[in-house]
């Protein structure tokens, strides 16, 4: 059984690492079929500190090939993947396209698998945000309308797809991401130096981070955002992502390197110490929204909405947008909040590898549930 994985952003490479792992553990302990994995990288974080040092990190296999499609705006860059991604999946002929998560990378491989009569194997879907101006949004709305498997890490995102009409081949697996940061959690303990290299202490610092588009390419809300963070009392870590960075004039960004802990892209280690040890983490990135629960830490989420209402309702996050007062009263306000149960027990990744490779021993006379009327909860 040959996989095609296809990834792009720093996101997609933790979950990768996880499932990638677990295909390695199917083929080791004997499973069957066996499963070539091939990865093809579309170089949507081209930036070294977004991609290189992730896959060397987080011992991803290399890459087949990288597409360098990572600049242009989202039609340009979306058109370039699809058309690439098309000739690579006739050329390797998979018997199957794995796709994470919500970016342009996501949305090209599924079409591309999708117009050539390729199943699609979609993790973290049914995920909503009921915001359409975001482009996440639309990329994940549409990827799980041409996936054949849908490994949806929660029961809200599960009713997602029921809502919308989709309900065969769905899998409540639990969160891949869960399972990294139980891996790497520990690994980051072991191996980082962050803190001693930045002069913090474990607890007296905030953690910021900040690219969405939404927050990036609207003048206002950034000055909202930056606002905000400068004004908090205690010392803020930003890793700076290179599309804030590309937004702020000289003299802003001066203000703020005055201001904030202004730090370069992060390796993801360095990125979970920190995580860890912050007292409270401030960002409008839905995956670091689940590792600052998942590290027992508050949230402030930079944005109006956020696709996980579960760490909204159970406490441990809050919606501050970006207004400068909001973020301030959020902060004030941070605390954790109570255990939630719909992440998985850290096996997430092993339940996709088996449901992937189950449909390649139906001839076998193998006949597992398949739907999600016949799947109990993780």
């Amino acid at each position: 059984m040959r996989i095609l994985t296809i990834v792009g952003a720093r996101p997609q490479f933790i979950k990768a690492a996880m499932v990638s792992r677990a295909i390695q553990a199917h083929n080791r302990e004997g499973g069957t079929p066996v499963i070539e994995e091939l990865i093809l990288h579309t170089g949507q974080h081209y930036d070294p500190n977004m991609s290189e040092v992730f896959f060397k990190e987080l011992q991803i296999p290399e890459p087949a090939v990288n597409l360098q499609a990572g600049t242009g705006s989202h039609g340009e860059m979306t058109g370039r993947m699809l058309g690439q991604l098309e000739q690579e999946m006739i050329q390797r002929k998979p018997d199957l396209v794995l796709v994470y998560g919500d970016t342009n990378s996501t949305l090209a491989g599924a079409l591309a698998a999708a117009k050539l009569h390729i199943p699609v194997a979609h993790v973290e879907a049914g995920l909503r945000s009921f915001n359409r101006a975001m482009p996440e949004e639309v990329n994940r709305v549409l990827t799980d309308h041409v996936a054949t498997q849908l490994f949806c890490p929660t029961g809200t995102s599960v009713a997602n797809l029921l809502r919308e009409g989709i309900t065969e081949q769905v899998h409540p697996v639990g969160d891949v991401m869960y399972d990294a940061a139980l891996l790497f959690g520990a690994l980051a303990l072991r191996s980082s130096d962050i803190l001693g290299r930045c002069g913090l202490t474990k607890g007296g610092f905030a953690l910021a981070t900040l690219h969405r588009a939404e927050n990036t390419d609207d003048p206002v809300r950034l000055e909202g955002i930056l606002e905000g963070l400068q004004a908090l009392p205690a010392p803020v870590v930003l890793p700076l992502h290179p599309r804030t960075r590309s937004k702020l004039s000289p003299s802003v960004l001066a203000q703020v390197e005055a201001r904030l802990v202004l730090l370069e892209p992060l390796s993801y280690l360095d990125m979970v110490m920190l995580e860890k040890h912050a007292r409270v983490i401030l960002t409008d990135s839905g995956g670091v929204q689940k590792e600052a629960y998942f590290h027992g830490v508050p949230c402030i989420t930079l944005r109006d909405e956020t696709e996980w209402v579960e760490t909204v309702e159970a406490g441990w996050n809050q919606l501050a947008g970006a207004n400068p007062d909001r973020i301030a009263a959020c902060v004030a306000k941070a605390a954790k909040g109570r255990p939630i149960g719909e992440y998985g027990d850290g096996q997430s990744a092993a339940r996709i590898v088996a449901l992937l490779a189950a449909p390649f021993f139906h001839r076998a006379g193998f006949s597992p549930a398949m739907d999600v009327a016949n799947q109990g909860s993780v």
